[in-house]
């Protein structure tokens, strides 16, 4: 994990580039900025995101509150600005899967939402929320393996903390899109 100090039960200090990088634990008041990082994650991925009236953003803010209160199955650290408001996040959830002999408890971690203002980007703010995440997957739950989606510009901050392809090959469906048998 980075080198950020874990004092991060609430809010936590690290350092990236040589400044001081504020982490804090996600509240309800702050499931707007969550969904405000993911439509700008979103369309940095090239999705059309529409207006702050489209449906999947009141889905999401809805997804995002039902989750807070959960503690132990989810968590989302954010980085403040003073000028701005909230300019990183990173979410993790844990999903239950049937247990195995590498994962006795069946619990698997899976981050999204790993966004930083184009304002604020490149000054280490993704880092020190993905390592405030990775921190809380490792010392508040029973997940063995925790799985994301990259995109290539993400790709090397993820390795940076061990992500690799995985052993299996990962494969998707789109329902709907099923061929003929």
């Amino acid at each position: 994990m980075a080198t950020a100090d874990n004092d991060r039960a609430e809010t936590g200090t690290g350092t990236a580039h040589g400044r001081p990088v504020r982490v804090r634990r996600a509240t309800l008041d702050d499931v707007p900025a969550l969904v405000r990082m993911r439509a700008l994650m979103l369309a940095d991925m090239g999705m059309a995101t529409g207006d702050d009236r489209a449906p999947w953003r009141t889905a999401s803010a809805q997804w995002f509150a039902e989750r807070m209160p959960r503690p132990d199955e989810f968590a989302a650290f954010l980085v403040d600005d003073a000028e701005l408001g909230v300019v990183s996040c990173a979410v993790g959830a844990c999903d239950a899967h049937a247990p195995s002999p590498a994962g006795p408890s069946g619990l698997q971690g899976h981050v999204s939402n790993v966004s930083t203002d184009p304002r604020r980007r490149r000054l280490g703010h993704a880092r020190a929320c993905l390592d405030a995440l990775l921190t809380w997957f490792e010392q508040e739950t029973r997940v063995a393996v925790v799985n994301l989606n990259a995109t290539g510009d993400g790709a090397g901050l993820y390795e940076s903390f061990g992500f690799a392809p995985p052993r299996h090959p990962s494969l998707q469906l789109r329902m709907g899109g099923r061929p003929s048998v």
